[in-house]
């Protein structure tokens, strides 16, 4: 297969990945793409690629993939800022692609065992792609996680395997599909230099790798969970803003007073008798980013609204820690009652004396470039737009909240993409997952509906209620078995009223923890090592491509 054609296949299965993300989102498209890649990169006659040679076409592949998947990267900062991560992500899919051809070259060569030996090219393409995966959500600064194969398969049906392996088992299977799609390809298309015949023999083994993949899923729907004994009132604010882009941040007490406003009629409703009054009320990420601690006013105005709700309020804002420009992305606990006795007729918040705060989340996962600066000073002098990255400090917490005696998860916007953000507090107690955001920052973008995707798949993977509460949306309620029970529009302000089910969270994924990334890394490592010792005793030829 000629180069050229090599590449534009590889660009086309980049976009084939995007497209099983939203706003497209059809999960099928992430197996096609993953056989496309692994046909471009396996050996052709006497052709076969070079390493150097699948590190391109990853390359491109991956190119493609995050420019198409992450372009609301650039909305506000340029373009710049979306080619630059694309590239930096790519990078990984280029090593991926390196290791590809070898494993693929070890797999399908010629020689006894054929079905064996097409199985491990399989299973070592799944391992490999699991291997990066991993690396580029942990590596370097925490990690970019966007994008991961399994974020793509909320409306599929693989869907269920998230509770037995979480999102590393999800993605190795689908990774596996795709890998076992493009081997049987290769191996239909491919006649024995001996016989003359297709090794049709080994393309039909592959079919074992779909019967596991259906025996894993209905081993998932089968596997007992937890009881939904109890119940809990909750309700989700999305007060919207005014403005969209960077600079929203300079409308903060139009946000507070939207969030306010929404949540003072949702009052009206609960006490004229309408709606049933909530057991906790959940506020976005930047809610208040005016301090409710710092500021009388803003913290009296809360603490109102507590009361009338007769309920904590779980307020996002931004937080001093009085080191400089430093601040924490924090989700307070806000429950007037704990305050009882501080004087609101004199306008005294927080800073009166009362202590309304009866839990609190410090972000720990924070987005580089975006929340925080690696190498300032570096990067400020390269690219002056640098200077609007904030100065955040991550929190050092397990994301573990108590909120009118019920327990819930904290995953702040970003940290939903991280696996033990929401594993964490999860098998430590949490019944609820709860998702603040904001979502300004990125306007009429399919960034929210990807990470509506994500937190899809983690109600799944820990058969957990999951709310999403957005300043300017989507906002959203979603049930243990990832369906969106509620969701709000964007920039529309609303409030998601609902009843959800608690007292049985938790899956085998759950127990597990990291051990699913763990054993498919694993198999990855094994697979280019054996790919790496058979390739030595069969020098490359000088026919091989460069």
């Amino acid at each position: 297969m000629p180069l050229m054609t090599r590449l534009a296949f590889a660009a086309a299965s980049g976009a084939l990945l995007a497209a099983s993300f939203p706003p497209v989102g059809l999960w099928w498209t992430a197996v096609l793409a993953i056989a496309l890649l692994v046909v471009v990169m396996a050996p052709s006659g006497d052709h076969p690629p070079r390493a150097r040679t699948g590190a391109l076409l990853g390359l491109v592949s991956g190119l493609v993939f995050f420019l198409l998947l992450v372009p609301w990267v650039g909305m506000y900062v340029g373009a710049y800022a979306s080619w630059g991560l694309s590239l930096v992500e790519a990078l990984y899919l280029a090593a991926f692609g390196a290791g590809t051809v070898v494993i693929l070259r070890a797999g399908l060569d010629p020689g006894p065992r054929p079905v064996a030996r097409a199985l491990g090219a399989v299973l070592g393409v799944a391992g490999w792609w699991s291997v990066w995966e991993w690396v580029r959500s942990s590596w370097p600064w925490g990690g970019f996680p966007w994008g991961r194969l399994a974020f793509g398969q909320a409306d599929g049906p693989l869907l269920p395997l998230a509770s037995l392996g979480g999102t590393p088992l999800l993605g190795f299977v689908v990774s596996a599909l795709g890998a076992a799609l493009g081997v049987a390809v290769v191996l239909l298309v491919r006649r024995d230099a001996d016989s003359g015949r297709r090794p049709v023999r080994a393309a039909a083994g592959l079919l074992a790798v779909p019967l596991v993949a259906v025996g894993l899923v209905a081993g998932a729907a089968l596997t007992p969970t937890g009881e939904h004994t109890e119940t809990v009132e909750v309700a989700v604010i999305q007060g919207n803003v005014p403005r969209l882009g960077l600079d929203f941040n300079a409308q903060r007490r139009a946000v507070l007073d939207n969030h306010l406003d929404v949540t003072a009629d949702y009052a009206d409703d609960v006490e004229a008798g309408t709606v049933a009054r909530p057991d906790l009320v959940l506020w976005p990420e930047n809610a208040s980013d005016i301090s409710p601690l710092d500021d009388r006013l803003a913290g009296a105005q809360i603490s109102a609204l507590s009361r009338r709700l007769d309920a904590p309020i779980l307020v996002g804002t931004v937080l001093p820690t009085g080191q400089g420009r430093e601040a924490t992305n924090s989700t307070l606990v806000w429950d007037a009652r704990a305050g009882e006795g501080a004087d609101d007729s004199e306008g005294a918040g927080a800073g009166a004396g009362s202590d309304p705060v009866a839990d609190r989340h410090d972000k720990k996962y924070i987005q580089p470039f975006g929340e925080w600066l690696p190498m300032r000073g570096l990067f400020e002098a390269l690219f002056p737009i640098a200077q609007s990255a904030g100065h955040f400090v991550p929190g050092d917490g397990d994301g573990l909240v108590t909120a009118n005696g019920v327990e819930l998860g904290v995953a702040i916007c970003f940290e939903i993409a991280f696996d033990a953000a929401a594993r964490e507090p999860l098998s430590r107690g949490a019944q609820i997952l709860t998702v603040p955001t904001n979502n300004a920052t990125f306007g009429h973008s399919a960034m929210t509906y990807q990470q509506l995707a994500m937190s899809r798949v983690r109600a799944v993977e820990h058969d957990v209620p999951v709310l999403i509460a957005a300043t300017s949306g989507v906002s959203a309620v979603i049930g243990p078995d990832g369906h969106v029970r509620q969701e709000t529009g964007i920039f529309e302000p609303a409030v998601l009223a609902a009843q959800v089910e608690v007292g049985g969270v938790g899956t085998v994924a759950t127990r597990l923890g990291g051990v699913p990334q763990a054993v498919s890394c694993l198999v990855g490592f094994v697979a280019l090592a054996w790919a790496l010792v058979h390739t030595r005793r069969r020098p490359v030829t000088r026919h091989e491509e460069t």
